[in-house]
């Protein structure tokens, strides 16, 4: 079994920053790639950026400049810095990992942390 874990989510004023952390745990042979999506309310949930096992990276074109994802590998652990924050911005984060596992390969997803900007 495996279990993502966010943190770091929470209120903060238009241009503000948040950092939020995800960290995998369980049964875990490697971690290929990790990402952030998010869900507003009334729309549909939608990648913000996500990185490979190495250091590749893509974003969301709207969060490019802004947002920065980064992986600690000896953690199993993704970050997402997130600077200039708009209103726009409010919703549910979720954490995305495909994990190798001894018995084959596995998508996950962690419970989501919310994140709301105030104008």
């Amino acid at each position: 079994q495996v279990q993502l874990v966010e943190s770091g989510g929470g209120l903060v004023q238009a241009g503000g920053s948040l950092r939020l952390s995800c960290a995998a745990s369980g049964t875990i042979l490697s971690i290929n790639s990790m990402g952030w999506h998010r869900q507003a309310p009334g729309k549909q949930r939608e990648l913000v950026a996500d990185i490979t096992k190495g250091t590749g990276t893509n974003y969301e074109e709207s969060v490019k400049g802004r947002f920065t994802i980064s992986r600690d590998n000896t953690k199993n652990t993704v970050y997402l810095q997130m600077n200039s924050l708009k209103p726009e911005d409010t919703a549910v984060y979720y954490c995305n990992a495909e994990v190798q596992l001894p018995w084959g390969r596995g998508n996950y997803w962690g419970q989501g942390t919310q994140v709301t900007v105030s104008s």
